[in-house]
């Protein structure tokens, strides 16, 4: 399971000097590109889901698919949630499996920022969640960047990160040293002396926002002075149209499928590019090596209720159900009646948490204490809770007729 911990892989990249990209993806054809340019590059990868980009896709819709690509991989993913507009779209994205996130709060004032962003912090960490945070502002220019992105640049201020950092716990700082985004017009000019004061600072993982449209020596100088994760959208977007448009010039007309032909090795192409050029590439087995991998917990409560008090039972089903999944890295609740022994009613609730720090966090969720005050210690049959994780598979996995041959017992 090649999904890993978030914070692991850029603390990786931050000691060895490279980069991640954080790609953001708005449809399959770019998770296929991605993935496809991560595999070949051998590169550790970011998913990136902004919620600015929802009104383009179906967030608890693409997040199964995205999840799925990244449990196949065989190199090192992180899923990022991006932009964040509050707290709560943040735990929605937790729950839905992201393990990295960020509030976006950078157009607030300093003190409003650095209140709500340790609360995101808090919350996030009680899942085993990485948080970026962002101070100073990165506006867009142009396109979707200009409507998602309005206001003037600001830069982020060396006094104001160091006190940000302390306050809020944030794992990694998004920083605004003069990149913008969207695609600016004429070269960047970049602040790399406020850059190198942050990170000799603050010594943790940096990201630039408004990673598109910069040269390769910029690249190199965001890299050595503390750069660690590039977002990186509007240039896959370009190349993403431009395939577009001369599959249109090809056949005049053209059906969906057809337009949307090689989109997903347009990305790919420019993808495996800057992986290269961060230099990414090859880091996929000592990621891996170096890395937690990102396993959820599934939690199972057994219990049982005496007699035949049908309407009792379903109330705590009920109240169970709802008092679960409102909990901070829950990711699905189910509830289950016992197939056989029907007449002493054995039922169970089987909770996934997105990480074993969530087994602390929910036993004390001032909700679950309530509801477990309320109805789980009055229930006068037996109660036991157990917390499972999946077993990893060996790297190679042993032939049958190996197993058979030196009869070994699994």
């Amino acid at each position: 399971m090649p999904l890993v911990d978030m914070k692991d892989m850029l603390q990786h990249a931050y000691n060895h000097g490279y980069a991640v990209g954080a790609f953001e993806l708005v449809s399959l054809d770019f998770l296929e590109g991605i993935m496809m340019a991560a595999e070949r590059a051998r590169a550790p990868v970011i998913l990136s889901l902004a919620e600015t980009h929802f009104k383009r896709f179906n967030f608890p819709l693409i997040m199964p698919a995205v999840e799925a690509a990244a449990r196949r991989a065989q190199v090192p993913v992180a899923i990022h949630f991006d932009h964040g507009a509050s707290l709560d779209s943040a735990i929605d994205g937790i729950n839905r499996g992201c393990n990295g996130v960020l509030v976006d709060l950078s157009h607030l004032d300093f003190a409003e920022n650095t209140r709500l962003t340790k609360q995101v912090v808090e919350t996030a960490h009680a899942c085993g969640v990485a948080v970026e945070g962002e101070l100073g502002y990165v506006p867009g220019v142009e396109g979707e960047g200009a409507e998602t992105f309005p206001g003037e640049l600001a830069h982020t201020s060396l006094a104001e990160a160091r006190a940000y950092v302390e306050r809020t716990g944030v794992d990694f700082l998004a920083v605004s040293i003069g990149t913008v985004h969207g695609r600016m017009k004429g070269k960047p000019r970049l602040d790399y002396t406020r850059l190198k004061q942050i990170n000799e600072a603050l010594g943790m993982p940096l990201v630039i926002h408004g990673g598109s449209g910069l040269s390769d020596d910029q690249y190199r100088r965001l890299i050595a002075n503390g750069v660690t994760k590039i977002n990186y959208y509007s240039a896959l977007a370009e190349v993403a149209a431009k395939q577009i448009r001369e599959n249109l010039g090809k056949e005049k007309q053209a059906s969906y499928t057809s337009l949307s032909r090689d989109v997903n090795h347009a990305v790919a192409s420019e993808v495996d590019r800057c992986m290269r050029l961060w230099g990414a590439a090859g880091r996929a087995a000592e990621v891996l090596a170096q890395c937690q991998s990102w396993i959820p917990v599934e939690h199972q409560i057994v219990y049982s209720i005496e007699g035949k008090d049908q309407a009792r039972a379903e109330m705590i089903i009920a109240e169970g159900l709802h008092v679960f999944s409102n909990i901070p890295g829950v990711r699905e609740v189910f509830s289950c009646e016992a197939v056989q022994d029907k007449g002493s009613h054995h039922y169970s609730w089987l909770v996934r948490f997105c990480h074993p720090a969530v087994i602390e966090s929910y036993r004390n969720n001032p909700d679950y204490i309530a509801f477990a005050d309320k109805l789980l210690r009055q229930i006068d049959g037996k109660l036991s809770s157990t917390d499972f994780q999946t077993i990893e598979p060996a790297a190679v996995p042993v032939p049958v007729e190996e197993i058979n041959r030196k009869k070994i017992v699994l």
